[in-house]
C-alpha cells in the first residue's frame, strides 16, 4: 500500500503541526474544515492543509486518516468516521493518536474494524513537530508497520509490537507522570496561595528543594489554556489504572483540578494567544483566585 495523501482530524497546535512536517518530506495533507472555527481554519492555511470541506470526500481522497483530537472526542469521532465508512464504502487507514486507554483504544478499534478499515492504534510523546527533540510517535496493531513511512519525517516512529493498546498503555503511563505531576504541583501551589504561606513555601523549595522547584517553575502559562483538554486526559489514566487494580484517584483528583483551571481568568486563552510572560506564581495565584471559602474548606 502506498501512502501519499494524509488526512488529519483536526489541525489544532499537534495536528497542524505533524501536517506540516509531513507536507515538508512530500505528502499530500488534507482535512475537513465544515464547521470549524476562524482560528481552526486559519491553522490550517498556515500549514498548508487542503480543506476538502466534508468528510466524506476526506475518506474518497486519503490513504490514511490521523485522528488528533482531545481524548475525550476520540471514540465519537471514530463512531462518526466508522459511520460515514459504511454509508459509503470509503475505509482508508484509521490511526487513533489520541490519549486515551488502552480499554478506549480498543472499543475505538472494533468500531473502525468493524466498518472495514484497518485500524493502528497510538500515543504522542513530545512537544509538536518543529522543536529540537523530534516527536515519538508511539503505534501498535496489526498495521502498525505502515507507520515505517513517516519515521524522520518530523517524527520518530517507536513501533510496540502487534497488540492493539499497547502504544495507549505507553501514552498513559507517561502522561500519568508528566501532566500529573503539573496537576500535583498546581494544586499545591494553589493550596498555599489560599492558606497564605505562599511566600514560606516557595523560600523553602528554593532552598531545599530546588530541581523539583525548576520543574514548577518551567510550569507553562498555557496550562490553565489547555486545562480543559487535560481532564479528558486524566480520566483515560484514572481508566487505565482502575482496569489493572491500581488505585485511580490521584489521576482523577488531577482531572479535577483541570477542570478547576478553566474556570480561571486565563481559561478564555487560546494557544495563540497565550501570555507567554506571564510567570509560573503569577498563574497559580489567578488560578487560585477562583477558589472560594468553601471549596478550601471541603
Amino acid at each position: 500500500m502506498t501512502i501519499k495523501n494524509v488526512a488529519i482530524l483536526s489541525p489544532g497546535e499537534m495536528g497542524a503541526a505533524t501536517g506540516k512536517a509531513f507536507q515538508d518530506n512530500g505528502f499530500n495533507i488534507i482535512t475537513a474544515l465544515e464547521g470549524r472555527r476562524t482560528i481552526t481554519r486559519q491553522r490550517a492555511a498556515d500549514a498548508g492543509f487542503r480543506d476538502c470541506g466534508s468528510i466524506t470526500t476526506v475518506l474518497a481522497e486519503a490513504d490514511i486518516v490521523f485522528s488528533i483530537i482531545p481524548p475525550g472526542d476520540a471514540l465519537a469521532q471514530a463512531e462518526l468516521i466508522a459511520a460515514e465508512m459504511k454509508e459509503t464504502g470509503l475505509a482508508p487507514l484509521y490511526f487513533d493518536c489520541n490519549a486515551v486507554s488502552p480499554e478506549t483504544a480498543s472499543k475505538i478499534g472494533a468500531v473502525i474494524e468493524d466498518a472495514g478499515a484497518n485500524y493502528i492504534d497510538g500515543g504522542i510523546v513530545g512537544n509538536p513537530p518543529g522543536a529540537s527533540v523530534p516527536t515519538r510517535f508511539f503505534v501498535s496493531g496489526s498495521g502498525a508497520e505502515k507507520m515505517n513511512i513517516f519515521d524522520g519525517c518530523g517524527i520518530e516512529v517507536k513501533q510496540c509490537g502487534v497488540t492493539a493498546g499497547t502504544a495507549s498503555a505507553i501514552k498513559m503511563c507517561y502522561a500519568g507522570i508528566t501532566k500529573g505531576t503539573s496537576a500535583l504541583h498546581a494544586a499545591v501551589l494553589m493550596a498555599a496561595e489560599k492558606l497564605n504561606v505562599s511566600e514560606e513555601l516557595h523560600n523553602e523549595l528554593i532552598y531545599s528543594q530546588a530541581a523539583i522547584y525548576k520543574r514548577m517553575e518551567a510550569m507553562p502559562p498555557a496550562l490553565p489554556a489547555v486545562s480543559d483538554r487535560y481532564i479528558g486526559e486524566m480520566e483515560e489514566i484514572a481508566k487505565t489504572l482502575r482496569t489493572i487494580a491500581m488505585p485511580p484517584g490521584f489521576h482523577q483528583g488531577a482531572a479535577d483540578l483541570y477542570r478547576l483551571m478553566t474556570k480561571s481568568p486565563f481559561a478564555a486563552e487560546i494557544r495563540e494567544t497565550v501570555d507567554k510572560n506571564r510567570t509560573m506564581r503569577q498563574t497559580i495565584t489567578g488560578c487560585a483566585a477562583v477558589l472560594g471559602k468553601k471549596e478550601v474548606a471541603e
